[in-house]
């Protein structure tokens, strides 16, 4: 098998594990517009059921699906009002019928209305995509916004005394040793 085969053998179950989906999934608003759009179809279904498929069937047996019933007990006579005189009358044909134009209004909606609709939403959710935000700020990146500012401030600040001639002291003074710096602050936490 090519790989261009096996492309087209896995694009055919997608789309079909998709319809499966589709049938089985219950959502009301494809509910809704299968119903509407299965109504507008009826004739044409109706039309290829009896066009297409009786004919079919009447290769083998008789082309009125309604006719094919089975008798599930004794002999089966249908008197002139339709009911079986003798036995128990089983009318699959009817059935049978019934659904085959159900999958086929099934069908059609699907691969006309869904199908469609779907792939379209996929390509506008595609081009509308939404950029993504950044993170929302932590404490700590106001915190540091917070001491960039006031570093700023104090170096503004020094700027201007520099200029006007006179020394700088905003703050307490800096030794540069950091642990020194530690204990002073340690002392001054207990003293106050």
């Amino acid at each position: 098998m090519s790989v261009e085969s096996k492309g087209v053998v896995a694009g055919a179950r997608e789309t079909l594990a998709g319809f499966r989906e589709f049938l089985t999934r219950g959502n009301v608003v494809e509910l809704a517009v299968a119903v509407v759009v299965g109504t507008a179809f009826t004739n044409i279904v109706n039309s290829v059921v009896q066009g297409m498929i009786n004919p079919v069937v009447g290769a083998f047996g008789t082309q009125n699906l309604d006719a094919y019933s089975s008798c599930l007990r004794g002999p089966c006579k249908d008197n002139p009002d339709g009911e079986a005189d003798l036995g128990i009358l089983l009318h699959w044909g009817s059935v049978l019928s019934a659904t085959l134009t159900f999958l086929i209004t099934a069908g059609v909606v699907y691969f006309l209305m869904i199908l469609p609709l779907t792939r379209y939403m996929a390509r506008r959710r595609a081009k509308d995509a939404v950029e993504p935000q950044p993170p929302a700020k932590t404490e700590l990146d106001v915190l540091a916004e917070i001491r960039d500012e006031l570093i700023a401030q104090r170096a503004d600040r020094a700027d201007r005394a520099g200029r006007a001639g006179e020394a700088a002291t905003v703050g307490a003074p800096r030794s540069g040793d950091a642990e020194a710096d530690g204990r002073r602050l340690d002392k001054e936490r207990d003293s106050g």
